[in-house]
């Protein structure tokens, strides 16, 4: 995409402010209102997307194929764009932190689930990072034996899903299905994403072993993945407990909720977490979507969803668009010098995710290949984009502070002792 495509891109999510008067700086339950319409629109966009991977997964498992599967992945994929975009409703709402992990959990230890390279190595005080359930009926982790001859949802999200408190151990959500679509990526910081064969799914000619278990834990999870994304629409819907907690907090409570997610989601979780974890390391293991080569789509689509909540608008899979009353109305009709920042920092962090976007989508080099030890042009790019993010929390402090509401945003060591990980 060219700098024009983004310059428009930032005006349609950006319309001019400054130029309104006073007097029109919105009512903040109003901007509360549009927030949670924006997330209700992008929960269901993520179900429709979710339903579609679900119908494709079907198929594959039917017939399996070197189509079915490629269309698998494509529906996989195409359902992470409004998904990515509803995680600037993270931080500050405890609804969606305390169901997230269920659907976006990861690193995961992919040894819990099925077959693995040779090399591989669980992390570490992983009694479960072996397992391999498809291959098993019967593990033994902690002391305890678990039957897991009958792949049921239960199974996946009640006993196996961070068993024994560990949080690698993902057993269910969208990066259990991307591992079992695109299997283990075995090319490091070198090109190419995972490459199962389709007839790991087969009936005849099996490879892998254990195919049917393979597609039956395949289409329990996905089923998993459709029914707590329901969960989530319903939550945000008219008479959702998501909607009424923070449509029903007092005075600039919900502002304040709205601000802390952006900042946290902006520093903690994707600058530092995500993105400068992996860079310091230059570990492909810290890549956000690690099976699929996806991590650039990752990333910008999450800069892409704090943009609709600062601007009040949304633009659906079906081209529609939800707007409303904006926190970026708010913010001007206080300090319209602060909301100027916000808005050009998050112009500059939309562009440096574009950068990396490009150049993953040319194929030039992907994600897990940039933050390569010894890939200078990779690592500058990736830089670049933490540097914006650590500089877009910042201007959201500055909105903060004009506002004078308090809020606590999510730190992270790469970033606040980056001493503490290497």
């Amino acid at each position: 995409m060219s700098r024009r495509i983004v310059a428009l891109l930032s005006a349609a999510l950006f319309p001019l402010l400054l130029a309104q008067p006073a007097a029109a700086r919105p009512a903040a339950k109003d901007v509360v209102k549009t927030y949670a319409d924006i997330a209700q629109a992008g929960y269901e966009d993520s179900l429709a997307g979710a339903r579609t991977l679900q119908k494709a997964v079907d198929a594959l498992i039917a017939t399996p194929s070197a189509a079915t599967l490629a269309e698998a992945r494509r529906a996989w994929v195409a359902a992470r764009v409004p998904y990515m975009q509803t995680e600037a409703f993270r931080f500050g709402n405890p609804a969606v932190d305390d169901w997230e992990g269920k659907v976006n959990a990861w690193p995961l230890d992919e040894g819990l689930i099925d077959y693995v390279d040779a090399a591989y190595a669980a992390g570490e005080d992983n009694p479960f990072g072996g397992a391999n359930v498809i291959g098993s009926t019967r593990i033994r982790a902690g002391g305890k034996t678990i039957d897991v001859a009958r792949i049921t949802p239960k199974l996946l999200s009640e006993t196996l899903h961070e068993a024994g408190g560990v949080e690698a151990n993902v057993a269910t959500g969208y990066h259990a299905v991307e591992f079992l679509l695109w299997g283990q990526d075995l090319n490091g910081t070198g090109p190419g994403a995972g490459n199962r064969p389709y007839t790991d799914f087969a009936k005849d000619g099996c490879t892998g072993g254990n195919c049917e278990r393979r597609a039956q834990y395949l289409k329990v999870a996905t089923d998993l993945l459709v029914k707590d994304l329901d969960i989530m629409v319903k939550a945000w819907g008219p008479k959702g407990k998501a909607r009424a907690s923070i449509t029903g907090a007092k005075g600039e409570g919900g502002i304040a909720r709205m601000l802390t997610g952006l900042g946290s989601l902006s520093y903690g979780e994707l600058a530092g977490e995500r993105m400068k974890l992996g860079l310091m390391l230059h570990d492909p293991e810290e890549e956000h979507d690690c099976f699929s080569d996806n991590t650039h789509n990752a990333h910008y689509y999450d800069q892409v969803g704090m943009m609709n909540v600062y601007a009040g608008q949304y633009r659906r899979t079906d081209g529609t668009v939800v707007r409303g009353p904006s926190l970026a109305e708010y913010v001007a009709g206080k300090s319209p010098e602060a909301d100027a920042e916000v808005r050009r920092s998050m112009d500059a962090t939309l562009a440096a995710m574009q950068a990396m976007k490009d150049t993953a989508d040319s194929g030039r080099m992907a994600y897990d290949q940039m933050i390569g030890n010894g890939n200078d042009e990779g690592n500058r790019l990736v830089a670049a984009a933490v540097d914006r993010l650590v500089a877009q929390k910042t201007a959201l402090e500055g909105a903060v502070k004009a506002l004078g509401v308090k809020i606590r945003i999510e730190g992270s060591d790469s970033l606040d002792n980056p001493s503490a990980v290497q």
